[in-house]
């Protein structure tokens, strides 16, 4: 009898133990979800949170450091958990929130935080930052004015950043922060009312009376003056006096110190593969190949007697396949999301609940950014998604990539996923963030099913989906090339006009944002080219009973996943479906 007693006594001990190191698990994931809020009172307000609504997040050196302390620290509490009686999903939610901090952890090494500079966002386009936070009553405004008020903070802890990359030499190329410089310039060389700050209070929400409106601008003016456009003449100095001239004039990541082993590391990370930048570049090339003879049987289709190049030239400059303002471009885009939205059901059988707009790209941006990019809802609900567009020279943005562009970043690309995602069970850190080779795999993805959506109904848009899904593979081969390799910023160029229809303007900025932003674009086409390999999968092994829908739930209803984590639900779908 004493046997049995001691026997229950010690099950009873390690069964507390393993819901011990569950409970700590998750009431980790609770402290940890808090205090990245907490840290950053801007992604606060954009949840929602409004604690801490006139505060910026501590970016100085000293608190990176600090930061980075704090995460070995979680690392270790998380090597001391014993997840063998975790639930399946706490399996994976710790294997995911794990690999966030060694990936933290191991990036720190390279020092790239010392760059904090890039013609793509930060302090230089802080003023954008009314995009997420919320704008609706009277002490949102004041919060805002207050929150400008201390812009001088972050400007101070740019530079330090920057005088110690200096020091270190760990430094971006010279060509991207002249684009930076003449961004700081439209913010340091202004009259107040001029000022890209103050455009959020000409329009200010309709709920507040005349006399409030204009008692906040008096306010935003003075702040702007006294305070803005000083801190901006500060950073404009240490471009032109110290950061410009010490800037490199190389292109690739693998120029600073140990940067080849820093690329070998974001193409681990960004694909979620184990994937050598040498085997992605080749996977590159013969995506190129491929899509190269999808293109030219489309050239055979409409009676194109010249060359390929020709082609592409037509396709850059007749002005039958452009519009001749912004206004028309922005109702085309408008229509197409109208078009694209009734058909959805057709293919998921779960839709979000969040609507999403469409909005143009801010005008100081806009000619150094991309064709367009998604922002997702306020996790309160206080905001939709958006889908935003490049108006920037409608000569230059053809009118047959308006329906490819549109199911990537709005529905049923990104905006469907994240929406979706974001209604989830999952913890905060999931829900909220995500895993790019997923994000950008599925969005790509989406791509293709606009034929199934009645898109791409003449040649034309056909090609259009092509040249986008020539963009991606494209990147494979330049990304490496610049990083990895010696290509050149024009040898990236020049391999992107002779395999896409991409105009200049859009090539070059490419281009760019990839020497930008190292190792991000390689994640598109391999996470692409994972759901369309478990898709084939699934229609030859489960033949007539494949249905598309529940295929689509099956990928979509966890929420963002690494790729080899996916492949190993959906092969699990697989077998039971065909059992």
């Amino acid at each position: 009898m004493g046997n049995i007693k001691l026997t229950a006594a010690l099950i009873f001990v390690v069964s507390c133990s393993h819901e011990s190191s569950q409970s700590k698990f998750e009431s980790l994931l609770d402290s940890e979800w808090s205090k990245n809020v907490n840290d950053n009172p801007v992604y606060a307000s954009s949840m929602g949170d409004l604690s801490r609504n006139t505060e910026w997040s501590d970016t100085s050196v000293e608190n990176i450091y600090s930061d980075h302390l704090h995460q070995l620290n979680i690392l270790n509490q998380l090597d001391e958990l014993d997840i063998s009686d975790f639930t399946e999903d706490n399996k994976v939610n710790y294997l995911l929130f794990k690999q966030q901090y060694e990936n933290s952890i191991e990036s720190h090494a390279y020092k790239t935080f010392l760059i904090p500079f890039s013609h793509r966002g930060g302090i230089q386009l802080q003023h954008e930052t009314t995009s997420i936070v919320p704008l609706r009553n009277k002490q949102h405004y004041l919060d805002w004015i207050e929150r400008i008020s201390k812009i001088d903070v972050l400007v101070d802890a740019a530079i330090e950043k920057g005088k110690i990359g200096i020091a270190e030499d760990i430094v971006p190329p010279r060509f991207l922060m002249q684009k930076v410089y003449k961004q700081i310039e439209l913010q340091a060389f202004v009259e107040p009312k001029e000022s890209p700050f103050y455009r959020t209070f000409l329009e200010m929400d309709r709920s507040i009376n005349k006399n409030e409106t204009e008692e906040i601008q008096k306010q935003a003016i003075k702040v702007i003056k006294s305070k803005v456009i000083p801190a901006y003449l500060k950073l404009h100095r240490f471009f032109k006096d110290e950061y410009l001239p010490a800037c490199r004039t190389s292109i690739g990541i693998k120029e600073i110190k140990n940067g080849k082993e820093y690329y070998e590391f974001l193409a681990r990370k960004f694909t979620t593969t184990k994937l050598t930048p040498k085997e992605i570049h080749e996977i590159g090339l013969a995506e190129v190949a491929r899509i190269r003879d999808e293109m030219d049987a489309i050239i055979q289709e409409v009676k194109w007697e010249g060359t390929f190049e020709s082609f592409l030239d037509d396709l850059r400059t007749n002005p039958k396949f452009y519009y001749e303002t912004s206004e028309e471009l922005f109702k085309s885009y408008l229509a197409t999301s109208k078009r694209i939205d009734p058909e959805l059901v057709k293919l998921f059988k779960v839709l979000p609940s969040m609507p999403y707009g469409l909005k143009p790209i801010p005008m100081e941006s806009a000619p150094d950014t991309t064709t367009a990019y998604y922002q997702r809802p306020a996790a309160d609900g206080s905001r939709a998604g958006y889908y935003y567009v490049n108006l920037y020279r409608p000569e230059v943005r053809p009118k047959y990539e308006i329906e490819v562009l549109s199911v990537h970043e709005a529905m049923p690309g990104h905006h469907l996923q994240i929406a979706l995602a974001m209604e989830l069970d999952l913890p905060n850190f999931r829900k909220y963030g995500g895993i790019t080779a997923f994000v950008e795999g599925w969005g790509l993805y989406s791509e293709r099913l606009g034929y199934d959506l009645g898109l791409y109904k003449d040649p034309y848009s056909r090609f259009g989906q092509l040249t986008y899904d020539m963009w991606r593979a494209i990147r494979l081969v330049v990304d490496t090339g610049m990083h990895y390799f010696d290509w050149t910023r024009q040898d990236a160029i020049n391999y992107f006009l002779d395999n896409s229809a991409k105009t200049k303007q859009d090539v070059m900025n490419e281009v760019d944002r990839y020497i930008n932003w190292p190792g991000q674009a390689l994640a598109y086409k391999i996470g692409q080219l994972k759901i369309l390999q478990l898709r084939a999968k699934a229609e030859s092994e489960l033949g007539d009973n494949f249905d598309i829908k529940d295929f689509h739930h099956e990928v979509l209803k966890r929420g963002a996943l690494p790729l080899d984590i996916l492949e190993g639900y959906l092969n699990e779908w697989i077998d039971v479906q065909s059992s």
